[in-house]
């Protein structure tokens, strides 16, 4: 395989590629295979047709499906071979193909070097999570003033489900943590992403920002539906959502590629779970404070 790269603007390449010999041959046999397995050539059954005749009436069915196969194969091959972390199928052009030589060229955009902080020992603060008395009766008196109840009984626990009002308390306290540790967690993650991402900058892809824009707008669109406002009125306002979303999509996707970095340098596996995968790597790795009483953690 042959591959010359040309820099293009915008961190685009374009790459000339050459596959001569075995490579074109073989896979002509194999195309032409499984056309005579199944070919009507009048005068032979399926299979028995020779070669020659074979190539006489599927000639250009055959370059076809040899360029629809070989051209993804080569083209991953000469990725991999030259290292190159491109952004989106490629632009394919000039190509040129017989029975013993396939060249191609191929634009592609280049994912942008990223430059990393330092990522692991990131100062992680957290507070140990409890529930006081009062928390739990502002609970109950919400409960009970949404219910219009006079005091809380077990006769107002028995309606809720519980056998008492010493089990209904209870169920609030197990509540209210949850949601207070909850609220802690997703307040670290933030810190965490926060602290791997603020000061590295780097130019986005403009493909991909606008595909997450349009995930957003799309969600927006379906939220606005399900709401019940009218289509109408959602087409009219694509043009806001649109404006209103693309520094939304810009963030995430910086986010999305900053921790896709760091899964390739730790090796962790690339799937559709990699951010979470990554934030549980940045949180075992990084550094563990307890607040004491008399501070708080940075809100």
């Amino acid at each position: 395989m042959k591959i010359e790269q040309n820099k293009l603007e915008d961190a685009k390449l374009e790459l000339t590629i050459e596959v001569s010999g075995d490579t074109v041959k073989n896979k002509f046999e194999e195309i032409y295979k499984k056309i005579s397995k199944d070919a009507k050539v009048p005068g032979f059954r399926p299979g028995n047709a020779p070669r020659d005749i074979l190539e006489k009436h599927y000639s250009s069915y055959a370059h076809e499906q040899v360029l629809k196969e070989l051209i993804p194969e080569i083209y991953n091959q000469a990725i991999e071979k030259e290292n190159l972390d491109v952004v989106e199928l490629p632009e394919i052009s000039e190509v040129k193909l017989d029975t013993q030589l396939l060249s191609f060229k191929a634009k592609v955009e280049l994912m942008p070097e990223i430059q990393l902080k330092e990522y692991k020992s990131i100062k992680v603060q957290y507070k140990r999570v409890s529930v006081t008395p009062d928390e739990i009766k502002r609970s109950i008196d919400a409960i009970k003033e949404g219910r219009k109840a006079e005091t809380i009984d077990d006769k107002f626990a028995n309606a809720l489900g519980y056998p008492d009002v010493g089990e209904f308390e209870k169920a609030m306290e197990r509540q209210l943590f949850i949601q207070k540790e909850n609220a802690q967690r997703q307040k670290i993650e933030n810190e965490i992403i926060e602290a791997v991402t603020k000061g590295v900058e780097f130019k986005i892809p403009p493909l991909l920002i606008r595909r997450q824009l349009e995930d957003l707008v799309r969600q927006s669109k379906l939220d606005l539906a399900l709401r019940g406002v009218p289509k109408e009125k959602i087409d009219q306002q694509g043009k806001e959502l649109n404006t209103g979303l693309e520094p939304q999509a810009k963030s995430q996707v910086k986010v999305y590629m900053i921790l896709s970095e760091i899964a390739k340098r730790e090796k962790i596996a690339a799937d559709e779970h990699l951010p979470r995968r990554v934030i549980e790597f940045l949180l075992r790795q990084g550094r563990w404070e307890e607040v004491s009483k008399n501070m708080e953690v940075k809100e």
